[in-house]
């Protein structure tokens, strides 16, 4: 991987590690730079292999000595242009370690919504250069049908594999202590998000949303996560007057307290890949209301059956999603709805793909 800076890709692949190390592999998490929040959470079991490059696509030499080097059995990179220096690497290192390449998001998408030139090169690198892996792994099926369009690879060359979320971990840093005045007893219901602040988690329809509700009932939205929309969204608040009631944190290492604490969590985003967070809340017993974005929000919630879709970028149905969820105190979601993200199943699914086992 590129690096361990916080998203839902980044903390599903340590798990992954972590749950393979466990059941006896030898396992190097290789970075091309060993930077980031998540890499205080790797634990010794998995030995961190930093290649020390300035950006990505400079870490190809150092890959290269690495599997000439170490020559594993298996590799699996992630995130579409650093897959690319992985399949570069392999072909010059002339090693014959199986090597699958893992994408996490929606790719036309990304590349649609792209800042930078590389973004937007990338789909035509992927049809180029994904021909070259074992395997190609999307993490939903919207990301497959996606990637098979994208590409042009046949669908069954490419495997779904979900990512592996729900951990011991999760439901343990759920129960920890949180010090924060809005989740005390007298306090009003709290909305929770969690993700980047940027384009892709369309937060703008979230605030706007969040205003009309609370025109009707006494509400909070907290917003966890940092990112480059921060000053947008910044004067979003203030210009409708919400400042008491909406707040911006930052980043934070256990979302999954606030989570297990929140009235309901509310997933915003105009795309996704499979919506790590979104599992987070389900398995932390909270209601949740996503937009039917592509992809993995209707098939994470089982078409509606786990909770409440909404058209994206539409504020008005987002505002009466929350309402109505809110209005009908619902149970919490049933363990079906994240046991096919639970470590152990899908350890086991990677360990037989990677190995052949």
């Amino acid at each position: 991987m590129p690096s361990l800076f916080g998203a839902g890709g980044q903390r599903s692949m340590l798990n992954l590690a972590h749950g393979m190390a466990e059941c006896g592999y030898a396992v190097d998490l290789v970075l091309a730079q060993a930077e980031g929040p998540f890499l205080a959470e790797v634990r010794s079991s998995v030995r961190v292999v930093d290649l020390k490059a300035s950006r990505a696509i400079t870490s190809l030499p150092a890959l290269v000595r690495y599997l000439k080097c170490e020559q594993p059995e298996a590799m699996l990179s992630v995130f579409g242009y650093v897959n690319i220096i992985a399949l570069w690497a392999r072909r010059l290192a002339g090693v014959r370690t199986r090597l699958f390449v893992n994408e996490q998001n929606t790719v036309s998408f990304e590349a649609g919504n792209a800042s930078r030139w590389r973004g937007r090169l990338t789909p035509g690198l992927i049809k180029r250069f994904y021909p070259w892996a074992d395997a190609v792994i999307g993490n939903s099926q919207g990301v497959v049908d996606d990637l098979s369009q994208v590409t042009g690879l046949p669908r069954e060359r490419i495997k779904m594999l979900y990512n592996p979320v729900v951990t011991p971990e999760v439901r343990e840093k759920a129960q920890a202590s949180l010090d924060h005045p809005w989740f005390k007893s007298d306090q009003p219901p709290v909305l929770l998000a969690v993700g980047r602040l940027q384009v892709q988690k369309d937060y703008p329809t979230l605030i706007r949303a969040f205003a009309q509700v609370r025109q009707t009932q006494p509400v909070r939205l907290l917003i966890l996560g940092e990112g480059s929309e921060r000053p947008l969204l910044e004067a979003l608040i203030k210009e409708l007057g919400l400042e008491q009631d909406v707040s911006l944190p930052g980043f934070v290492m256990n979302p999954y307290a606030y989570m297990a604490r929140a009235a309901l969590f509310v997933l915003s985003s105009r795309w996704e890949g499979l919506p790590t967070v979104l599992i987070e809340a389900l398995c932390c017993g909270t209601p949740v209301v996503a937009t039917d974005c592509p992809s993995g929000p209707r098939e994470i919630l089982s078409d509606g059956k786990y909770g409440q879709l909404t058209a994206v970028g539409d504020v008005d149905a987002l505002a009466r999603a929350i309402a109505m969820t809110l209005a009908d105190k619902r149970s919490s979601p049933p363990a079906e709805s994240w046991h096919p993200y639970d470590l152990e199943t899908v350890v086991s699914q990677y360990t037989t793909l990677l190995l052949g086992s």
